[in-house]
């Protein structure tokens, strides 16, 4: 089955062919693969257990075996599960040093950042590659470097919309590129998959195109290259071959047992676009098992919220397709009633029914209320910060102001002493300090019990209160930002200006002091009452 599959996949890439093969057809080709693709997992878990099992035999004294048997369990786990790869690209570290192999060293750094960038950890993958030193790696090191700066640079790129920063990470992808080109071997798949790329990113769009065909006619790729090259060629074709490749990309990742992809995920949203709910659905959700397996949050997170979306448009279907119906019984009840009186009972029925669909309206209604008093909760919280970060802000400008005019003055009359006085005026800690202190009122104006709803969730002896000269001390800081929504460990330490292990740190101390365990404690802490204070009290 898988080699006949595989044989008709391949007939496939003619552009000739794509074009004319239904979408339904591959479609169904993905939906079976999707129904098999416990039995390709359980395949690349024989092979990951084989190869665990080896390392455990391998002597600990013998380096270089481990590391080639950690290089491949890397293989194998780069694009299915995240931490495990993690791991052994730590391992791969451990036994380079212990080797005292540079080369190696250096290679298992790639590896490293190379996950991270998968992941979505720019900051940490950039370290990397800031840290390693091209100029003494052997040329097949070199080459896997300036593969990995180029997508870095090349990602960075997609995310970030900024005019000023995306044509500088585009160029410094492209010089990449150019390395990487220079030290790939003539006529080889890397060589003409980072041609097609440099032509891509300059606009020669067809050019790109012939070259990514030339490498599908190579019958030697694996599944998960074709995989790769499929779904950047879709990128460059129009309808219907765009959807044929990534429908054909898509197929390949799950025989791949590939978890880090975007195919499926991009088909399912294409379809939902077009309206197709059923097979979008079935899709984004194994998109979304894809980015769970490989522990990809962010990605679980995009494709979540696009599920939420689904499921109100099929809400919205069901209940026209309801309210259609029920149109047409209706109609048919008034002409029975016309006719004869006998009708009249079937009529009562049917009245009887439209009572309880305007019951399940008013439901409705009633949670749209909800969500709605949600929205105005969110909207009065955000106009009261707004308006006080406004003021601060326009508070510095003036104080930046006045502090030009000064230095400008004290510049021009060479009074270099009371320049540095002007410096001395300003007190950061006391800034730091107004900052804090008035974030707090406005929140306890806004959630004026939250200090002692949040201590009702401690025991007596564990609870936290401000001293006298506080308003709210760090923990409760912490969990107020968290109230507000803001719940990322890195977005909070920029706030409070700690370091991230600090507040989770602190997170954890007093989630393990609370009456209630786990999440629990963070749900009652956003049950914690908004009070409207421009709103008549009851």
């Amino acid at each position: 089955m898988k080699v006949l599959l595989s044989i008709s996949l391949i007939l496939l890439l003619s552009s000739s062919a794509i074009c004319s093969v239904p979408a339904d057809s591959l479609l169904t080709v993905l939906k079976s693969e999707i129904s098999r693709k416990k039995l390709y997992d359980e395949e690349k878990d024989r092979r990951i257990a084989a190869l665990k099992q080896t390392l455990a035999n391998e002597p600990q004294t013998n380096y270089a075996g481990r590391f080639a048997i950690c290089e491949k369990l890397y293989d194998e786990y780069k694009d299915y599960v995240f931490d495990s790869a993690h791991v052994y690209t730590r391992k791969l570290l451990e036994l380079s040093e212990l080797m005292h192999n540079m080369p190696n060293e250096y290679e298992s750094r790639i590896k490293l950042s190379t996950i991270q960038l998968s992941w979505g950890m720019f900051k940490e993958a950039f370290d990397g590659i800031e840290q390693l030193d091209v100029r003494k790696m052997p040329d097949s090191i070199k080459f896997k470097y300036y593969e990995l700066k180029s997508r870095a640079y090349t990602k960075q790129a997609f995310y970030n919309t900024d005019v000023f920063y995306s044509p500088a990470n585009r160029a410094e992808s492209i010089r990449a590129l150019d390395s990487a080109m220079l030290l790939a071997k003539p006529g080889s798949y890397e060589k003409y998959k980072y041609l097609a790329e440099l032509l891509t990113i300059s606009g020669q769009r067809d050019k790109a195109a012939a070259y990514y065909r030339k490498i599908l006619a190579n019958s030697v790729l694996t599944d998960h290259q074709r995989a790769m090259i499929v779904h950047d060629l879709s990128s460059l074709v129009g309808e219907p071959e765009r959807r044929n490749l990534i429908t054909l990309a898509a197929i390949y990742d799950v025989r791949s047992s590939t978890k880090e992809t975007l195919a499926i995920f991009n088909l399912g949203k294409a379809l939902f676009e077009e309206g197709d709910i059923a097979d979008a659905e079935l899709l984004l959700v194994e998109a979304r098992n894809q980015a769970q397996f490989y522990g990809n949050r962010l990605h679980k997170i995009e494709i979540v919220a696009i599920l939420t979306t689904l499921s109100a448009q099929k809400l919205i279907n069901s209940e026209n397709a309801k309210n259609r119906t029920l149109t047409y019984l209706i109609i048919i009840l008034c002409l029975a009633i016309i006719t004869t009186a006998g009708f009249a009972f079937v009529v009562y029925d049917r009245l009887k029914k439209v009572i309880q669909r305007e019951k399940i309206v008013q439901e409705k209604n009633q949670h749209l209320d909800k969500i709605n008093k949600k929205l105005l909760e969110d909207s009065h919280i955000k106009e009261e910060y707004i308006g006080y970060f406004f003021d601060v802000i326009s508070g510095y400008i003036l104080k930046l102001e006045k502090i030009k005019r000064n230095t400008e003055r004290k510049i021009k009359a060479k009074n270099y002493e009371e320049l540095l006085h002007i410096s001395n005026e300003i007190d950061i800690k006391q800034e730091r300090y107004a900052l804090f202190y008035t974030f707090d009122n406005i929140f306890l104006k806004l959630f004026p019990n939250f200090i002692t709803t949040f201590n009702s969730l401690l025991k007596p002896e564990d609870q936290i209160w401000p001293k006298d000269n506080e308003v709210l001390n760090t923990n409760l800081r912490i969990f107020a930002l968290m109230r507000l929504g803001v719940k990322d460990n890195q977005t909070i330490a920029n706030i409070l200006e700690s370091a991230v292990s600090t507040i989770y740190t602190y997170k954890m101390r007093i989630k393990s002091k609370a009456l209630v365990q786990g999440d629990d404690f963070e749900n009652k802490i956003m049950e914690i009452k908004f009070v409207d204070l421009d709103s008549p009290q009851s």
